[in-house]
């Protein structure tokens, strides 16, 4: 009896250790993402030709900062993931919340690449429509393609005021045009193992409930210092 109860104890605390190594690893590959949304946002800001004008970070209420992965021969397929923030209305950024982003499209289309995208949003309407699940770009809310630094001397004001301003290293995206790009969709379990917290989404983004850990922290100090 004895030895039974031993063995059971013993699988239980092995199976115990197997869910804490998986969580552990998970968890990394979660601050991994974070660390890479930073870095895609240092990119942009590195090069005048893909750097977003202080205009436009002026009117920042959210960002979002995706990273996808493009692939398909006729039928196109994007399937990616990325963080928001919004701006609280004390003024301080919130803490990034991880999402998860798709995209469609037909026609001819060979090969796999990535695709990287910052999505500058002007209201504090727009970030709140993911609470219904997903916000579809350029439907649930008008997207355009927004000016570049090194456009900043053009006149941006005619467009500010769109809820979404949309940026990437694609050419052919004129300032100003009107642009679809997809779904961004909120991912509670991911932030729930990020954040170790049973909180979700709404209290991520707009309570002091849940802190930073100190890896997402210099991303946050990005943000702030662009658009403080």
């Amino acid at each position: 009896m004895k030895k039974s109860v031993l063995l059971f104890l013993s699988l239980i605390i092995g199976v115990a250790s197997v869910v804490r190594a998986d969580q552990a690893s998970e968890r990394k590959a979660l601050i991994s993402r974070v660390e890479t949304c930073e870095a895609i946002l240092q990119e942009f800001m590195g090069r005048p030709e893909t750097a977003i004008p202080p205009a436009v970070w002026a009117r920042a209420r959210a960002v979002v900062i995706v990273n996808q992965l493009k692939a398909g021969a006729l039928f196109g397929i994007q399937d990616g993931w990325g963080v928001i923030l919004v701006k609280r209305a004390d003024g301080s950024w919130s803490v990034p919340a991880l999402i998860s982003s798709a995209e469609a499209s037909l026609g001819l289309q060979l090969g796999v690449n990535t695709i990287e995208k910052i999505y500058i949003i002007t209201d504090d309407a727009t970030p709140k429509k993911l609470f219904k699940a997903r916000l579809a770009i350029g439907v649930d809310a008008r997207a355009v393609a927004g000016p570049h630094y090194a456009e900043s001397q053009k006149d941006t004001k005619a467009y500010l005021d769109t809820p979404v301003l949309v940026y990437t290293k694609k050419l052919g995206l004129y300032a100003g045009a009107t642009v679809k790009t997809g779904y961004i969709s909120r991912d509670d379990e991911d932030n729930q193992i990020l954040y170790s917290t049973k909180y979700e989404l709404p209290e991520l983004l707009y309570s002091n409930w849940v802190q930073p850990i100190p890896q997402v922290e210099p991303l946050m100090r990005l943000i702030a210092r662009y658009a403080p």
